[in-house]
């Protein structure tokens, strides 16, 4: 995906989890992040946000920044958040997608990286805040295959590559509308690696396979309707932090 359509995402996904955080009330519980209410959920997406602005300014040396503590009270908290997506989104824009930006976990530390991390961290938890109003029923929300797709790639070939595994063996991931698959090979302890653009025919010793939103949606722990057959064990012990 091009870097102005992640920042096109971001806003899209930042507002309709906004109305959706509005709709359910701060003190909803969230299913699908149970220590979680909506009033946190907000909180850690406005703190999130906070810290992608801190970081298009990076520090020498590679230092992290250290992210504002956002306000308690539902209006304030639900201000400083519309300010800090406006601030990032616009100061990534500004800056095009090659600039310099502190990153974790990777040596790639540019806006570029930031544009695609913040899409699915709004899109993932956008998720969150509809569960929160509708309860089981988001049938209403479907991610495209194109932009789903992406997101399973950035958690299989780098967010579960930051946590070990909790048992050894292979999965396969199939987006089958999107035409895309992915082999992870696990070892328990290990941090578990994820290979792109495989043959969908490959024997795993499990599989996840469904559209690429459900797909999507399995990766991160949501509710789904991805067929997980084989060790549900290995599945379940490939994390995400």
């Amino acid at each position: 995906m091009e870097y102005d359509a992640y920042l096109e995402r971001v806003r899209e996904q930042a507002d309709a989890l906004r109305a959706a955080a509005v709709k359910a009330g701060p003190e909803a519980d969230v299913p699908t992040v149970p220590e979680w209410n909506v009033r946190r959920l907000v909180r850690h997406i406005a703190r999130v946000h906070n810290w992608v602005v801190l970081s298009l300014d990076p520090e020498p040396g590679g230092t992290p920044p250290e992210a504002e503590r956002p306000p308690e009270d539902w209006e304030s908290l639900l201000a400083f958040w519309d300010d800090q997506v406006t601030t990032m989104i616009d100061g990534m824009r500004e800056r095009g997608p090659d600039a310099p930006a502190w990153t974790f976990g990777t040596a790639v530390g540019t806006t570029g990286w930031w544009a695609r991390r913040q899409a699915h961290e709004a899109s993932i938890h956008r998720l969150d805040a509809e569960h929160a109003a509708h309860g089981d029923a988001v049938d209403h929300l479907v991610f495209d295959p194109e932009f789903a797709a992406d997101g399973v790639d950035e958690a299989l070939t780098f967010m579960i590559t930051r946590k070990p595994a909790d048992a050894s063996g292979t999965v396969l991931y199939h987006a089958a509308d999107a035409g895309r698959a992915w082999l992870v090979t696990a070892t328990a302890g290990e941090r578990p690696q994820g290979v792109p653009e495989l043959d969908s025919g490959l024997t795993a010793d499990a599989s996840v396979v469904g559209t690429a939103d459900a797909v999507y949606r399995a990766v991160w722990r949501r509710p789904s309707h991805a067929v997980v057959s084989g060790d549900r064990t290995l599945v379940a012990g490939i994390n995400i932090p």
